[in-house]
């Protein structure tokens, strides 16, 4: 593995007139990890992301991408990354295989077809076009179009948008193999269990500034805080505290003296969600 990383942000800032849309973000992406970018609309991830994909230029600031600086547009480094976004557009009368032998065409040493296919879980559709495709079987096409390159580094925006649960995980399958194939991943989502379950690292971006980093077990273990939750007479109660001995010894000798059940009684740690909304201040996650 190049002792190189995959990306590389230092002091990255973007302005649009007076607006400071990304001040000041920096972070780096060790080959072979599943890399998060986190945060609330208007944060500034969607444009730093842009930027590291070479279709917006910064303000200022370092940034290099598989060595290069995404904002010559090389042809080297196109050949080099795959992208899925949020919204794609396709031939809407070529198959599946015809749209992905298509594109293969753009890449010097491109997968295999049926390799792509099967890695986006497209077996059953290899024949079908693309118009009578699902929702989500669409967006598994947009997985597919992206690693038909054989690309070292693969930006994933929203990439399991309109899956349904069993459909989602099964994503993540083909998601968590990727680093096994050679290829980074920077990740934006939504969904926080998403990022919990993929990602090595994550970084929550704020206000354009990048406002917590690191493993996210260990952004939720920084908290000294723990939950304890319980249903009571079918009233679900919930308590946080710095000691959770104290308070289930207080909770259990009072429902034992009034003979009642603490149904569900657990204690949890902080999750990366909690953390997430406890540092932009969302009432919830977002697109």
């Amino acid at each position: 593995m190049s002792a190189e990383p995959a990306i590389e942000v230092r002091d990255l800032r973007k302005s649009y007139g007076s607006v400071e849309a990304v001040r000041g973000v920096s972070f780096r992406v060790e080959r072979g990890e599943v890399y998060g970018l986190l945060g609330p609309n208007g944060a500034g991830k969607t444009t730093t992301v842009e930027i590291l994909e070479g279709h917006r230029q910064r303000s200022s600031g370092e940034v290099r991408v598989l060595g290069h600086d995404p904002a010559r547009g090389d042809r080297e480094l196109r050949e080099r990354v795959g992208i899925v976004l949020q919204e794609a557009g396709f031939y809407p009368r070529a198959t599946v295989r015809e749209a992905l032998e298509h594109f293969a065409f753009a890449y010097p040493r491109p997968r295999d077809a049926g390799e792509a296919i099967a890695l986006a879980g497209l077996e059953g559709q290899a024949d079908t076009r693309v118009r009578a495709l699902s929702g989500g079987q669409r967006r598994r096409l947009d997985l597919a179009l992206a690693l038909i390159g054989s690309p070292e580094l693969v930006f994933l925006d929203e990439p399991t948008t309109g899956f349904d649960p069993a459909a989602r995980r099964s994503a993540w399958e083909v998601i968590r193999a990727l680093p096994g194939l050679g290829t980074t991943v920077v990740l934006t989502t939504h969904y926080l269990e998403e990022a919990q379950a993929l990602a090595d690292r994550v970084a929550i971006v704020k206000d354009g500034r990048v406002v917590a980093e690191g493993a996210p077990a260990d952004l939720a273990g920084e908290s000294t805080r723990y939950r304890v939750a319980y249903r009571d007479n079918g009233l679900v109660r919930e308590h946080e505290t710095d000691d959770p001995t104290a308070l289930l010894h207080r909770l259990t000798t009072a429902a034992l003296a009034d003979g009642r059940t603490l149904d569900g009684l657990s204690v949890t740690r902080p999750s990366l969600e909690d953390v997430y909304l406890r540092l932009t201040g969302e009432a919830g996650t977002d697109g």
